[in-house]
Formats: C-alpha cells, structure tokens, sequence
C-alpha cells in the first residue's frame, strides 16, 4: 500500500521575487521579470534579453565561506531549501536525518566554471586550473550541498532530464516517500545559465527569442512567438508523508496524487509532432491519482513560446483530456519569468500549489492571439479566481523526456 504524499514547505528564487510568496504575488500581478542581460556584455549577440534573478545575497541564506566554494546554481538551490524547510517548520534536530532526503537537479550545472577553468586552461595551463573545478561545475552539487548544509542523510539524488529535471526530481521524490525510502524530501530544481556560453548555444539552435521587448519576448502560445527567454533560479518544495507531517501539525499546502512520466523517442529537440508522449505522461499522472480528465481544473503547462512546443502541447493536452480539454484552464508561468531550464518543474509546482491553495489561475503574460489550431483556454488577457481542486504541471526536455505531477487540495479522506 503506497502512503500520502503531502506538499508542507515552499522556497523559491526567481526573477520576479526571492520567496515563495514573492514568487506568487508577482504571477498574480502579472509582473514580467524579463529585461536586459546584464551579466555579460550581450554587443555581439543577436539575443539580448533574459530574466535575471535581481537583488540576490548569498549571505542572506548561508555563510559567505561556504557561499564562495558554490555556484550560483547551489547557491538559487541552498537558498530556496532554506526557505522551504522553515516554511514547512520542521525541527531537524527532533527528526532522523537518514528519513529526510534530496531530490533537487540542475539540467546543465555550472557553465560559468566550464567558461572560467576553459579560460584559466588556455591563458594559464593545466596547474592552474581551479582545485574545485569539478565539485563547483557537476549538477548534483546542488543536492549535495542541500544535504551538508542542513544535515540530511537520507536519499540524495538528482535527475538531470534537461528542461523535465525539476519535475522528475519531485516525481521521484513523491515515489521515494510513497514507497517508505524517505518521510520527508526537498524536491525541485535549480538553474543559473545566463552566461555567453549558455545564450551562444541555445541561439545557434535558434531556439531563443530575439524579441528586444520584455513584455513580448515571451509569449507563449501566441502566433508570433519566437523562441524562448532564459531564465534562472531555484524552486524547492518539501514533500512528507501524510501522518509525519499531520504528527508535527504541520500546515499542508496540497497533496501530490500524480506522477507520470514517458519519453517520445523521436527527436533530440522537438517534441513529436502528435503529442503522444505528453500526452501519455498527463494519462500516466491521473492514472496514478485514480482521477479521470473530468476531475482536471488547471494545467500549467510547460509552455515554453516556442512554435514547435506550444502547438505539440496543445495538441497533448487535447489527447489526454479529450473533450474536457476546452473546460481547462491553460496557462504558462514561463510568460513572467523565462524558461528557467532544470529550475522550471519547481517553480511551476509551486505555481500550482498555490493556485489550489489560493484558488487563483494567473495570466499567460505577452499573449494575444493564438492560432485557430490553437484553441484552449490560455487565460488570455487576465488571471481567473475559481476553485482550483486539481492541477497538472507538465515538463519536457531536450531527448523527448516528459514529466507530469498531479496535484490536489488536501482532505482528510
């Protein structure tokens, strides 16, 4: 017999706010955190936006010795656990640290160590390489550093599934807590790319958009969107077992009911055309949760305001949920805050808990006019109060990787 799985913690670091709450109450204003890319000179880029964290201090979350041996993308991550774990108010030192384990994933880990020991390789030679190269640039350093600064010793993993990796880390979590390997988990992702090397690559793939206005570069689901904007950040949630967490009286945000996950083996970057993997990853979730598509309110979908995703979503949503599909609402977080890679799974989960706890659907920022095949409701114009009961937050990456969470308004039943 699987347990419940509850969600009791948020953390979150992003472009248009440093907490989970901030987080939030900037989707729900509709606040765009995209504008220039500041952190390289961009003169001989043709891309010139990107949605930047803004007003981060490492020495807010964690010691500047221990800050300085980390890259930003452990350092989005430490921090946003930090937050979820007092959020969720659990007192470690009353808990065994071998049932509290780490689920948290950086698609691409430390560009800015490739660019910088590349760099010291070339001008300097092999001696004077930086010693912490390695430990600072591999992307499950988020979740190691997650577990030495805060003591926990249980299952430590990180799923690197390129754009799906937040939701397959919370994914696996959930099963890991479902099936007794943990009682409580910090789950999510965490990205920090916005370097040349990082917009550079995504560009020459023409997958980035040129737009030089933040207000429209990232509009998914609209016709004249162009590519995406990177983003950056950490979003974190903490996971527990239903009675561990009602035993300490912890406040429960939502439950996780759902997982499912599918691969399209069809292409190393487009989705296939038909949706079919997508889809199946959603039909995978509702499976899990014993739900059928009538019981759907909202997916949040992985939207990324690329042509090939936002038209092949559609069409996935339509599969999974039939009919029930034009009753949905459909919208992408990804309009406020850019693709935030690995990082996006966790910050569009808490986008949905709090949807369910707040009973609120933000807006798809940018968005105008969709094409006649493109025809659900994107929450065009404007956010929507309504009872959220259930939420779907979709993921795909790069190598057909699909991901599908299904979460749901707690009770007691």
């Amino acid at each position: 017999m699987s347990r419940r799985v509850v969600v009791t913690g948020l953390g979150a670091v992003t472009p248009i706010g440093n907490s989970a709450e901030a987080f939030w109450q900037g989707l729900k204003e509709g606040k765009v955190g995209i504008g220039p890319i500041t952190c390289f000179d961009t003169a001989d880029f043709k891309v010139k936006l990107a949605a930047e964290v803004k007003d981060f201090n490492p020495g807010d979350y964690m010691d500047s010795k221990n800050a300085r041996r980390m890259e930003p993308f452990s350092r989005f991550a430490v921090a946003a656990a930090k937050m979820a774990l007092e959020d969720c108010g659990v007192d470690l030192s009353k808990e065994d640290p071998f049932r509290i384990g780490v689920s948290v994933g950086s698609g691409i880990g430390s560009l800015q160590a490739v660019e910088s020991g590349e760099q010291k390789l070339l001008e300097k030679g092999p001696g004077r390489v930086d010693p912490l190269l390695v430990p600072k640039m591999i992307s499950n350093m988020a979740a190691g550093n997650i577990a030495i600064q805060f003591g926990l010793k249980g299952k430590n993993i990180n799923v690197v599934t390129a754009c799906a990796t937040g939701t397959h880390c919370i994914g696996e979590a959930f099963r890991s807590i479902q099936y007794g390997d943990a009682d409580m988990m910090l789950a999510g992702g965490t990205e920090a790319s916005i370097t040349p090397l990082g917009v550079a690559g995504f560009s020459a793939l023409t997958a980035l958009s040129t737009n030089e206005d933040p207000k429209t570069a990232s509009r998914p689901f609209d016709k004249d969107r162009d590519g995406f904007v990177m983003g950056e950040g950490s979003g974190i949630i903490v996971l527990e077992e239903l009675e561990h967490a009602k035993k300490r009286g912890a406040k429960i945000y939502a439950e996780l009911l759902g997982y499912g996950a599918t691969c399209d083996a069809y292409h190393i970057t487009s989705p296939a055309e038909d949706g079919s993997g997508a889809a199946k990853a959603m039909e995978y979730a509702m499976k899990d949760a014993g739900l059928g598509p009538e019981d759907i309110d909202y997916v949040n979908a992985h939207g990324t305001s690329t042509h090939h995703n936002d038209l092949f979503e559609t069409k996935a949503i339509k599969l999974a949920l039939g009919e029930h599909a034009k009753k949905v609402k459909v919208n992408s977080t990804k309009s406020m805050i850019g693709h935030l890679l690995g990082a996006a799974g966790g910050v569009e989960a808490i986008a949905c808990v709090k949807s369910i706890e707040e009973g609120y659907v933000h807006v798809t920022a940018g968005l105008q006019e969709s094409e006649p095949e493109m025809d659900l409701d994107y929450c065009k114009g404007s956010g929507v109060s309504m009872p959220v009961r259930t939420a779907i937050s979709n993921s795909l990456g790069f190598g057909g990787h699909n991901a599908s969470l299904l979460f749901g308004k707690y009770t007691e039943e």
